[in-house]
């Protein structure tokens, strides 16, 4: 049993190691996945902000062509 004992160690210390390089590899995908994701959502919140100003501007005209009426 102290000779197993002795051989355990080494095999959870390169167990922790691979699972600390995994949990890390996983992180860093998840990242340049999300870079992806975050380009997609500037473009979209961008084309929307667009669209905001040109419906507030639209509302202003109408707005200021009814007081002039």
């Amino acid at each position: 049993m102290k000779q197993a004992e002795k051989t355990m160690q080494p095999v959870l210390n390169t167990l922790r190691d691979n699972v600390l390089f995994l949990k890390h590899n996983l992180n860093a995908q998840a990242i340049g996945s999300l870079r992806g994701e975050f380009t997609t959502l500037k473009t979209d919140i961008a084309t929307l902000i667009k669209r905001m100003n040109q419906s507030i501007e639209r509302s202003n005209t109408f707005i200021r062509d009814m007081q002039v009426s």
